[in-house]
């Protein structure tokens, strides 16, 4: 009996491995495909604009409430509307952090000058990239048709601008940066493939026309 009782369960596991085997990462993040006018996920298209932030510093009480009211008129006009802040460049916060961390336990004197020169290499770079924040409003699109996902972006992005915001509805570059830094996978998101490894796969001409 225990003999059949381990053979019952192999098939189980052998599934639930294989299960696990063919998840994507796509798959893992909830990403399907870039579409005509935004990004496709596992719950549907997503419409993403970019808004520049404003430096509320330099503004005066009465100026700030003015755009409190004019968000709280966007949110009115689109409640489904979502919004995130994210960096608007590779933030290297961790790298430094860890490079300190060495820094401290590190005896030898010429490691030492080594991971100080990591330090300034770093600081330097992210001054030169402004790491400032960025807003992006994200709306859910629930019609199918091409036609009605257009109407649906162009009338987001002129609440949201008539409001007196600076926005555009970002394009298939602008979300693949915006996806590599979210992930941290690269500076330089907008260069990446659609496709993993497209960029080394040439067809011949010749193979191509024999087909």
């Amino acid at each position: 009996m225990p003999k059949m009782d381990k053979q019952l369960k192999q098939p189980e596991q052998s599934k639930r491995q294989k299960k696990r085997k063919g998840r994507s990462v796509q798959e893992f993040i909830g990403v399907k495909t870039f579409t005509k006018y935004g990004l496709m996920t596992q719950k549907g298209e997503l419409l993403l604009y970019l808004v520049s932030p404003t430096n509320i510093s330099v503004l005066s009480h009465v100026n700030i409430e003015i755009k409190i009211r004019h968000l709280m008129m966007v949110l009115s006009s689109i409640p489904d509307i979502e919004i995130t802040c994210t960096d608007s460049s590779e933030c290297f916060d961790d790298n430094k952090e860890y490079l300190r961390k060495r820094l401290d336990c590190e005896q030898n004197p010429k490691v030492r000058k080594l991971l100080k020169k990591d330090i300034e290499f770093l600081d330097n770079v992210q001054v030169e990239m402004a790491t400032a924040r960025q807003f992006l409003f994200v709306a859910r699109v629930k019609a199918s048709k091409d036609k009605q996902v257009f109407d649906m972006a162009n009338r987001v992005e002129k609440i949201i601008s008539e409001q007196g915001f600076e926005v555009r509805r970002m394009r298939k570059g602008d979300i693949k940066r915006f996806l590599a830094l979210y992930f941290e996978a690269s500076m330089n998101g907008e260069q990446m493939p659609d496709v993993d490894g497209e960029q080394f796969f040439e067809v011949d001409e010749d193979e191509e026309s024999e087909e």
